[in-house]
């Protein structure tokens, strides 16, 4: 269950959570809050979805996450947890038996390395479409991405695997997977181009039911990328869509 409009300052804050439910606190177009309702969706957790106004945020929201950002989990016993990577993992810890974080200290090392050196790539895809905007040169941000994309490549030609835990999708591929959605919406889908294994992994993750679950249209992305470039942001844009 989603809210169908953004509560924004002045609005009621949401009732009391149904009983064996979840609630995320979320905006349809963010990567960040996209990463945890991927998590909700490919662990089969029943959860509520209340979109916010990050633009124009209600006060009652504040008083939930100091930070004003999304995504933030309510639970029905009034425990909240905030940011993308902490809220994914938490229900990872909580829920189901099939665990996405490995097990094993080492693996779970090499993923977290692996996840802060991609941390490092996402201000690249703010960047260029930001600087292309302005009229700057992006030559130099664009080769930057794609040696970065490059790396990511090698990382799965070495490991010999569909994804970068193994065959199987596990916590990292989800939580790379976000901005992948978004790279026509960004203009460097180019770049990918010198990345074969990497193009191939972003078509076996986009198959994927709990990322179809979640995705967007890319005409959608684009329109609320177009509106948020005007200073308008419209985080209502369209309606909620689930890919079959």
């Amino acid at each position: 269950m989603a809210s169908e409009k953004s509560f924004a300052k002045g609005s009621a804050a949401p009732g009391p959570l149904a009983k064996g439910q979840i609630r995320i606190y979320s905006m349809r177009f963010c990567p960040f809050a996209q990463r945890t309702r991927i998590l909700l969706n490919a662990k089969g957790i029943k959860h509520e979805i209340v979109n916010i106004n990050l633009k124009d945020k209600p006060d009652w929201y504040l008083q939930k996450n100091p930070l004003g950002l999304v995504p933030t989990l309510e639970t029905p016993s009034g425990e909240v947890v905030y940011e993308s990577l902490i809220t994914s993992e938490y229900l990872d810890e909580v829920y189901g038996d099939i665990k996405l974080i490995p097990a094993d200290p080492f693996k779970k090392a090499q993923q977290k390395m692996l996840l802060e050196d991609y941390s490092k790539m996402i201000p690249l895809f703010y960047k260029i479409p930001t600087a292309k905007k302005n009229g700057e040169d992006i030559l130099v941000m664009e080769e930057e991405l794609k040696n970065k994309f490059v790396k990511l490549n090698k990382e799965l030609v070495n490991k010999k695997t569909k994804f970068f835990g193994g065959d199987a999708i596990t916590m990292i591929d989800y939580m790379i997977w976000p901005w992948f959605e978004r790279l026509d919406m960004y203009g460097v889908k180019h770049c990918l181009d010198s990345s074969p294994d990497l193009k191939d992994w972003a078509e076996r993750m986009s198959q994927d039911p709990a990322v179809r679950a979640t995705m967007h249209p890319i005409e959608s992305h684009k329109a609320f990328w177009n509106s948020y470039f005007d200073g308008k942001p419209d985080y209502d844009y369209g309606q909620p869509h689930v890919f079959s």
